[in-house]
């Protein structure tokens, strides 16, 4: 029996499947040219690990405003951290939210990224129905 959507004499094996769409190839687009660059992946690798487990400092020591503690990692911590200045630490933010990799918070003069996990998965579903055989 053929699949739906293809004619007997069809010539192309069962096992094609649709194209991606091109808004979605766009959009992978600019996810894969957000983590073309290793001090881009070396601040998701921040992010992910979490403030827990790279000794960055508490709302309360930094004077942060706002209560609890922020999810995020700081602009001034990514500097701290990757040895930055801070208009490139600015830009390589910049690059991953446009992705739609990170979500910002801001509190006060203190803007806090952190992982856009629900964009990651529909990152990795697109880069999977890509690359399904």
């Amino acid at each position: 029996m053929s699949p739906p959507n293809r004619q007997p004499s069809d010539p192309r094996p069962a096992t094609c499947r649709a194209a991606v769409a091109a808004p979605a190839l766009q959009d992978l687009a600019a996810v894969a040219k957000a983590l073309s660059d290793p001090i881009r992946l070396r601040m998701l690798d921040l992010m992910a690990r979490g403030r827990g487990c790279c000794g960055l400092p508490t709302r309360a020591e930094r004077g942060v405003p706002g209560a609890g503690e922020p999810q995020g990692v700081c602009v001034c911590e990514f500097q701290e951290q990757i040895g930055l200045g801070q208009s490139k630490t600015s830009y390589h933010l910049r690059v991953l939210r446009d992705a739609g990799l990170v979500t910002e918070e801001t509190r006060g003069k203190w803007t806090f990224y952190q992982i856009d996990r629900a964009r990651v998965a529909l990152a990795q579903e697109q880069l999977g129905a890509l690359l399904h055989a």
